[in-house]
């Protein structure tokens, strides 16, 4: 998985940016992959464990309303979670999850394996924040590893030139 991050550090680095992660099922994976290669200080600015709700709240300002109202798994929560990383860091672009890995707290609303993601990215005159919903399958490992590979193909796809909202 050390090669995956490389595409992303060249267009960090290159677009003189930086990353923050806001990570709840995959408890800070993510921010690992990336830090994992060498050199990764000059465009990986802070990740966020923020695995239970009072963290959402009191890490990245996440509104507890929106949690209660929509649940930690929503697609409300992660663009949350997106725009709190870039708040409470000197970050240029986030990622943020949120899902169930199991093997327990599935319910048939939001299954083992759904993992909602959040991409905030720069924009010409604001930040934009891209949100999609995934459903990994097998067991808890699998479903960490997959939401951690797809994180970061997808946000090398979203910031790859040239940039264009996702479909």
């Amino acid at each position: 998985m050390q090669s995956l991050p490389a595409p992303i550090a060249d267009l960090m680095l290159k677009n003189h940016w930086f990353l923050a992660t806001a990570e709840s099922c995959t408890g800070g994976m993510i921010a690992a992959a990336c830090t994992d290669l060498a050199g990764s200080s000059n465009w990986f600015e802070r990740g966020f464990v923020t695995y239970s709700n009072h963290a959402k709240t009191q890490m990245l300002g996440v509104d507890a309303a929106l949690i209660a109202a929509h649940g930690a798994v929503s697609e409300p929560v992660v663009r949350a979670m997106a725009a709190g990383a870039l708040a409470h860091s000197q970050a240029q672009v986030a990622i943020a999850v949120t899902g169930v890995a199991g093997p327990g707290g599935g319910s048939a609303e939001k299954p083992v394996g759904l993992v909602w993601l959040g991409f905030a990215l720069p924009g010409p005159e604001q930040t934009a924040i891209y949100s999609e919903c995934r459903q990994f399958a097998g067991d808890r490992a699998a479903v960490r590893a997959a939401t951690v590979e797809y994180a970061l193909q997808r946000l090398v796809e979203l910031i790859k030139p040239p940039r264009t909202p996702p479909g």
